[in-house]
């Protein structure tokens, strides 16, 4: 008679086992991104939030040495790797700060993924390589100061004069890396539809001031776009795309790596919860011996533990073709809401020091709330889910 396999002790950092979800190669990738993160990030960070800056300059290109820029785009210095790889990756970026993975979505997602996607070979050749090193900075051009989850109703515009040059006017509003970015794609409303733009930002008429008094995302440079009078050769039109598909395309990128990324940020609080509440000690002992601390410790394993098997299923359903925009939306809707409960619930087992940018969990709990609402906000993702299981368009 075989003897029976006797179960693992349950691990309180992954209780569920899901490494064993993942090959060696993702694991690979996972805990080099995290040793990164450990070793160049967290100890850092907090003052970077206090400071209200982030060293985009300094980090950009030794997050390009990692190949996490553009890293599941194919050629031009683009490592190609696999979905789940890239959403690996910002699951432990974003446990460090979600500035960090925010400037690696940008980049990657919603600054090369449009040129990768719909541009010439010529602006592709030009942009990707020097992005994909971090030595060239993008950012994306979409939300406007009155068009936030409607991008139809945009305002910034381009003609064509007679010479065939185009005129780019209007104003783009919370953009990342835009003070810093050597390049801005830019959607305008064109007389053929929506047209993205590949715009240096050293072009007469561009600028982009920074947006300060933040209390979010403090690590992570937010700007405003300027446009007037932008004059732009035919060559900067991105030529593959003419509608609303394009930019939202680029989205729905970015939001996959939200959605892994945001359970990066509710593991940070729950492990910063669950080692401080075994040190603390009042009462003759540690808080982790009470029975309503133990309540919050096991909610929170619960709820990442869900989120990071989100995270891994869709991931799989996206290196398979299989991933709809629809369920982008449930994974990014479910798994922010659950990082934010984590973290304001967290931030009580710290006591006052909660409050402190000495632990993260504050930190994450602010940058959530931007989170909550970029790329989506939880109301447009419930919407378009719900469109998905009725068949009723909510929007119009």
């Amino acid at each position: 008679m075989a003897t029976p396999l006797r179960p693992r002790k349950e691990s309180p950092r992954d209780f569920l086992a899901t490494d064993g979800l993942l090959d060696d190669d993702e694991i690979m990738l996972r805990d080099t991104v995290r040793r990164y993160v450990a070793d160049n990030i967290l100890d850092h960070v907090g003052e970077w939030f206090d400071a209200g800056t982030f060293p985009i300059k300094e980090v950009a290109p030794a997050v390009g040495k990692l190949g996490l820029l553009g890293m599941h785009l194919e050629g031009y210095g683009c490592s190609g790797s696999s979905a789940m790889m890239y959403g690996l990756a910002c699951m432990e970026l974003e446990a460090g700060d979600s500035g960090l993975r925010s400037f690696v979505s940008v980049q990657g997602s919603l600054a090369m993924f449009p040129i990768w996607a719909y541009g010439s070979e010529e602006q592709k050749e030009e942009w990707l390589p020097p992005m994909a090193a971090g030595e060239a900075i993008g950012c994306f051009g979409l939300t406007e100061p009155d068009s936030g989850s409607d991008p139809s109703s945009m305002r910034t515009h381009a003609k064509q004069d007679p010479s065939g040059d185009w005129i780019l006017n209007g104003a783009k509003m919370w953009i990342t890396n835009g003070s810093v970015a050597d390049v801005a794609v830019v959607w305008a409303r064109t007389d053929e539809g929506v047209r993205g733009f590949v715009v240096p930002t050293d072009t007469p008429g561009f600028s982009a001031p920074e947006i300060h008094r933040k209390v979010s995302l403090r690590a992570s440079v937010t700007s405003e776009l300027i446009l007037d009078n932008v004059r732009l050769p035919e060559a900067a039109v991105l030529p593959g795309v003419a509608s609303l598909r394009g930019p939202l395309s680029c989205l729905n990128e970015a939001r996959f790596g939200i959605l892994f990324g945001a359970v990066g940020a509710g593991r940070a609080c729950y492990e910063a919860a669950l080692d401080y509440a075994t040190t603390r000690i009042q009462f003759g002992g540690p808080i982790a011996r009470f029975q309503l601390t133990q309540k919050k410790l096991v909610d929170f394993m619960v709820a990442v533990q869900k989120g990071t098997l989100t995270a891994y299923h869709l991931g799989r359903l996206k290196d398979q073709d299989m991933l709809s925009p629809a369920q982008v939306s449930f994974g990014k809707m479910t798994n922010v809401q659950m990082a934010i409960d984590v973290a304001r619930e967290a931030r009580s087992i710290l006591g006052a020091n909660g409050i402190t940018t000495e632990y993260p969990v504050i930190r994450h709990m602010n940058n959530l709330e931007s989170v909550y609402t970029y790329e989506g906000t939880n109301e447009i993702h419930t919407l378009v889910m719900g469109q998905a299981i009725t068949g009723q368009n909510a929007f119009s």
